[in-house]
């Protein structure tokens, strides 16, 4: 996680299992809270009914190129595929 937002609650992975209780409450009440390990946020408890985070869109999509651009050209096949599978299975018979 990159950035905690003043609003959330930093909450211990000890905090957490010794008080689960109440923190289960506090979500349910719509608070949120940032996990830590080790002083290190690695999740976020949120009520469900929290929205989702928006994600900025930095620049918009573009399709460029593709299979189709690269200029490959197609060979020939000297038999049909039909052809080339009898040949093989004719090994089985």
């Amino acid at each position: 996680m990159s950035a905690v937002d003043q609003a959330d609650e930093t909450l211990s992975q000890r905090e957490l299992r010794n008080e689960s209780g109440r923190v289960l409450r506090a979500v349910a009440e719509g608070r949120t809270f940032v996990l830590t390990n080790s002083g290190v946020a690695v999740g976020k408890i949120v009520p469900l009914d929290a929205p989702a985070p928006s994600l900025p869109i930095v620049r918009p999509a573009r399709r460029v190129g593709g299979w189709a651009a690269l200029g490959i050209e197609r060979k020939q096949a000297q038999q049909s595929l039909v052809d080339a599978l009898d040949e093989l299975r004719e090994d089985r018979l």
